[in-house]
Order: C-alpha cells, then sequence, then structure tokens
C-alpha cells in the first residue's frame, strides 16, 4: 500500500513539475504575408482597412498577430522574389493585393499556404486562379473587383456629365487579356448605344502613354476614358495631368485617379473590398480552407467627382449627379 501511494505521490509530482515549462511555451503568433505592387505610402490606404477590420475581431498586430509586408514599388520583375521570400518565411496566410500578374506569382511561389486576392478586376475563373467563384478548389480565395466588367457603365456616366461627348479616347493596358477583350467587345456596344465613337489606344510600356497624349492632342477627342490595368495604375497621375491640361473631362476606374486631378471615377469601394479580407483571413486561420471559401465580387460601387478639376476645364456637373456621387472633391 505504502509502495502504491509512493508512486501515485511521485507521478503527481512530476505532472505538477510539467506544469510551469509547458506554460512557459510561447503560443505560436500568425504571420500574415502581405504583397503589393505598390509602394508603402500609395499601399497604406488600402492595408489600413484591412488592419483596422482584423483589430475588429481580436486580431492586433505587433501582439497577437504578424504581417509581413513585401513591396514591389511598381517593378513587375520583383512579384516572384517577394512571393518566394514570404514562402520561405512560412507564413500562415499571402494576401495578395494587386493584378493577376502578382495573384500568379504568388500561385506560382506555393501550392499549399493560403492565399487570399484583393484589388484585382478580373474574372478569377478565366484567369485559372480558380475553379469556380463559389467553390475555388485551390489555395487561393478572396474578392475580385470586377473593374473590367464596369466599362459601359462609365461610357453611360460621362455622357450624363458631358451631353456633348460624341468621340472618347479609351487607353487601356494591352498586357491584361480580361480588358483587352472589354474594349474590344463590350465598349463598342456600349458606345453605339449612347451614340458615342471610341477611340482605343492600346498601352504596353510607359511610352506608349506619351505617344497616346501625342496623338490625342491631334485627333481632338471630346473625353476620355481610362480601363484598368498594372500600367494604368502607374501612370494614372501623369493621365490625369494631361486630362486637365488638355481641358478633356474624364472617367477613371479607380478614386485615386480622381484625388489625383481626374474628373470623375466609378468602381467597386476598394476600402469595403479591403475591409472584407480580414474575414478571410480570419477564417483561415480558425481551420477553413480557401478550396471551400467562395470567390466574394463588390456589393458596393462608388461615383467620385473632382469639382475643382469641372471648374478648371470649364464644365457644370449636373446637380443630379452631385446628389448621387458617393464623394465630391471641392
Amino acid at each position: 500500500m505504502k509502495k502504491k501511494i509512493t508512486v501515485v505521490t511521485l507521478c503527481a509530482l512530476l505532472f505538477a513539475l510539467s506544469l510551469p515549462a509547458r506554460a512557459q511555451q510561447p503560443k505560436k503568433v500568425p504571420r500574415i504575408g502581405y504583397l503589393s505592387p505598390a509602394d508603402p505610402g500609395s499601399e497604406s490606404t488600402r492595408s489600413e482597412p484591412i488592419r483596422r477590420a482584423l483589430r475588429a475581431l481580436g486580431y492586433v498586430e505587433g501582439q497577437n498577430i504578424a504581417i509581413e509586408y513585401r513591396y514591389a514599388e511598381g517593378n513587375v520583375d520583383r512579384f516572384s522574389e517577394l512571393a518566394a521570400e514570404l514562402v520561405h518565411l512560412k507564413v500562415d496566410v499571402i494576401v495578395a493585393s494587386g493584378g493577376p500578374r502578382l495573384i500568379q506569382a504568388a500561385k506560382n511561389a506555393i501550392k499549399t499556404i493560403p492565399i487570399v486576392m484583393v484589388g484585382a478586376g478580373i474574372d478569377p475563373v478565366e484567369a485559372g486562379f480558380v475553379e469556380s467563384l463559389a467553390r475555388p478548389g485551390g489555395n487561393v480565395t478572396g474578392i475580385t473587383n470586377l473593374t473590367r466588367e464596369l466599362g459601359g457603365k462609365r461610357l453611360e456616366l460621362l455622357k450624363e456629365a458631358v451631353p456633348r461627348v460624341v468621340r472618347v479616347a479609351v487607353l487601356y493596358d494591352a498586357g491584361t487579356l480580361g480588358i483587352v477583350r472589354d474594349v474590344k467587345e463590350v465598349l463598342p456596344v456600349a458606345a453605339r448605344a449612347l451614340g458615342l465613337t471610341i477611340q482605343p489606344w492600346e498601352i504596353r510600356t510607359a511610352n506608349d502613354v506619351d505617344r497616346a497624349f501625342a496623338a490625342m492632342g491631334k485627333q481632338r477627342p471630346d473625353g476620355l476614358s481610362v480601363a484598368g490595368g498594372r500600367l494604368m495604375g502607374a501612370n494614372q497621375k501623369r493621365i490625369a495631368d494631361f486630362a486637365l491640361k488638355s481641358r478633356l473631362p474624364s472617367m477613371y476606374y479607380t478614386r485615386e485617379a480622381v484625388e489625383a486631378g481626374g474628373l470623375m471615377s466609378y468602381g467597386a469601394d476598394e476600402a469595403d473590398s479591403y475591409k472584407r479580407v480580414a474575414y478571410f483571413v480570419d477564417r483561415i486561420l480558425k481551420g477553413a480552407k480557401p478550396a471551400d471559401l467562395p470567390v466574394e465580387q463588390p456589393t458596393k460601387f462608388e461615383l467620385v467627382i473632382n469639382l475643382k478639376t469641372a471648374k478648371h476645364i470649364g464644365l457644370t456637373i449636373p446637380q443630379s449627379m452631385l446628389y448621387r456621387a458617393d464623394k465630391v472633391i471641392k
């Protein structure tokens, strides 16, 4: 009996001694890899809504979650290198904040780490990133902003703001297949219905932007519509400055271009889309597989109008449009 008591006591003592050691083991802090084609300054307007939404879910950066940021700063050739760095760090999830090339670089780098895409105006099924929106099937899920599908609506709004517009120059990134198809197949149909003639200008390099400017200076279109794509985003300030200098009413796909001096924009509310990233990250960290998390499409769109630009180019925006605008820059 004494031997049995001694054995029990010894086991209890050993178990008690092991508890402090177990308690001292640090809890694993989840790591998010944030991959961006831009620079820290311009990307902050996108990453900050994610951080706020994560905090609302109980994730505080530097406390119970870590975020590894990688910025390509406009250099496409660095996408693969930066994605590989995040894989090497063994992050738990990668947020790919950009277009199809960035997402593809992340997808090529790893087939097992979950990837949450955001900010891309593409059809992810057509691009081969997911099997379907409802059942992605691989390691990629997230939000698609589908900006290219709004081209016809942008022409309609431009015509409403400037009824005299007849010929509209369209700048588009020739390296984005979905946008090319939109400009060649969808926009002409929408333009005919509105009594407009479009003058497409494909952009493959930054030099093509200047050539398009020179040609537009000779052809004198009545308006300008800027489709999506990496090159359009990288040159949006130059394009907005040209339109302003040429007194050309201009329509864009992102509010940033309007804040840079463009006249109008219509597109998915980026801040709203970026907030949803936190939902995907939270679900994945709690064990959900990206293959089972449906890809979401935007539910909120915004019309932004720059009245300062309108005044500069001698244009009066109809009051009915100003009432409908989500943001008016005065």
